[in-house]
């Protein structure tokens, strides 16, 4: 017995099969945005406002218009890198440190058993309440740095880059499965 496919021939995908199959993608979500905005008309202009925030989140985004920094020149010998612990923390709270309108204060479980605080400046991009319970990845083995009278000890790692004349900051969150501590190499 063949199976459905049997007599198909395999097919090689061409630069307008990419693009066609990019079009349609494209399609699907502007049809999305557009549904959704239908509704959010009928709901009310707070629900409205709260929708496109979404969209806007998941929309798509145009690459030729983005701006990263150069990479850097110089090496940096693999014992050297070698001696940077990056590690999974779990953010257990995250709260806006009073007096700043940039840091936020991190309480991170690492896996040792003890809480470890790290302050970042990336309120501007995140609210607090929106990073608890999320995975992160934190460089552990700096030296504490006091800021705004609180010691930072690490760093969490945030991709950033310019969009339209605009910084955008992602901080780095990896799969919720990852156990707390668990090294990257």
């Amino acid at each position: 017995m063949k199976s459905l496919g049997a007599e198909k021939q395999e097919k090689e995908v061409t630069d307008e099969d990419v693009q066609e199959a990019f079009d349609q993608a494209k399609d699907a979500i502007e049809g999305v945005a557009k549904a959704g905005a239908a509704v959010a008309a009928t709901l009310g202009s707070e629900l409205m406002g709260r929708i496109s925030e979404k969209l806007e989140q998941i929309g798509m985004i145009d690459f030729s218009k983005v701006k990263i920094e150069p990479l850097f020149e110089e090496e940096v010998d693999f014992d050297t890198f070698s001696k940077s612990d990056f590690r999974a923390v779990k953010v257990k709270d995250c709260v806006a440190v009073p007096k700043s309108t940039k840091l936020l204060q991190f309480t991170l479980d690492d896996g040792t058993g003890t809480d470890r605080t790290i302050l970042s400046g990336i309120h501007a991009f995140y609210e607090p309440e929106e990073l608890i319970g999320k995975t992160c990845i934190a460089i552990t083995n700096l030296p504490p740095r006091k800021m705004m009278g609180i010691d930072s000890c690490g760093m969490l790692l945030s991709a950033i880059h310019e969009e339209e004349g605009e910084e955008k900051l992602n901080l780095l969150m990896v799969d919720p499965h990852i156990p707390a501590g668990a090294k990257l190499y």
